[in-house]
């Protein structure tokens, strides 16, 4: 019940997420949204931790899994927040929605998770299908929305490495402590960066650009990223990036409802084949392992 109850919450918070990215940078920048995020972040993290009690393991896998964590939540998450300025909220949903595909295909690289099938493959082809027509959909909205698409593409990527690579290590940290010790690691970069590219304080900060921070620092982050992590300490890599699976239409709805992003028929049709390779990714294995089963039933 723990494990359904966190999935859904993570499902609601990522087909969210996305817009509050958007609305989060306009005007102060993306890199005074995402490091003051994660600055929010941390100080709620620590805050969970002294009331809890809760310390950080130092040891070897600890360290290694602080790494993978902050792989994501800075390489990934700086990635998407500088993609956020050149498309649509909901595009990056549905790029994000490739997450699953490419994870497996890391798994069975890495983690012996799974087996590629026939089936597994057509759906690699759909998913490059679907990203196709959104590239091509960008080249209509100019080029800064193709580097928009391939920045989300980076992060995509850059979350799966990490977390294969946290399954990898196997460290069996609570999933407080995976984003304690990967925001200690991650906030000095964005303080970096940001002091190096940008250190200047914006002049002017909207309701909606604090709102949409603090929403990002205190539940984004510091709920749902333990819920995250949770998730992949209990559940397969792969299973977990299925999240992704359900978000894109959601996302793509808020953002045309709430922030008047049209809505193209390429990018429904993008949507659609993307959506379709996960469906048979997931799907067609299990159906074809069950009527296997079955007929052999019978034949008894």
């Amino acid at each position: 019940m723990r494990i359904t109850l966190a999935y859904i919450s993570v499902v609601l918070l990522w087909a969210t997420t996305p817009l509050a990215i958007k609305w989060s940078g306009e005007g102060p920048g993306f890199l005074f949204a995402a490091t003051s995020r994660m600055a929010i972040g941390a100080a709620c993290i620590l805050f969970a931790l002294a009331v809890l009690r809760k310390s950080l393991a130092w040891h070897r896998k600890a360290k290694m899994t602080y790494l993978a964590v902050a792989l994501q939540i800075y390489g990934s998450m700086i990635a998407v927040y500088w993609a956020s300025q050149f498309i649509p909220s909901g595009w990056i949903s549905v790029i994000f929605g490739l997450a699953p595909l490419i994870t497996a295909l890391m798994a069975n690289l890495l983690l012996k998770e799974h087996h590629l099938s026939f089936s597994k493959c057509c759906a690699y082809s759909l998913g490059v299908s679907g990203l196709y027509i959104m590239f091509g959909s960008a080249l209509h909205s100019g080029e800064s929305a193709v580097l928009g698409i391939a920045g989300v593409l980076v992060s995509t990527f850059l979350q799966s490495v990490s977390a294969v690579w946290i399954k990898r290590i196997n460290a069996g940290l609570p999933a407080l402590a995976q984003v304690a010790g990967g925001l200690g690691l991650a906030l000095p970069a964005y303080l970096i960066t940001w002091a190096m590219v940008d250190g200047q304080w914006p002049d002017n900060l909207s309701t909606v650009n604090l709102a949409a921070i603090i929403y990002l620092g205190t539940v984004a982050t510091t709920v749902g990223f333990p819920l995250y992590y949770y998730l992949l300490t209990h559940l397969s890599a792969t299973r977990v990036a299925l999240i992704s699976l359900m978000t894109p239409v959601m996302a793509l709805m808020l953002g045309h409802l709430v922030n008047h992003e049209p809505l193209t028929e390429q990018t429904l049709t993008g949507t659609s084949l993307i959506l379709a390779a996960l469906v048979m990714h997931e799907m067609f294995d299990r159906l074809t392992f069950s009527n296997l089963k079955w007929m052999s039933g019978n034949k008894r």
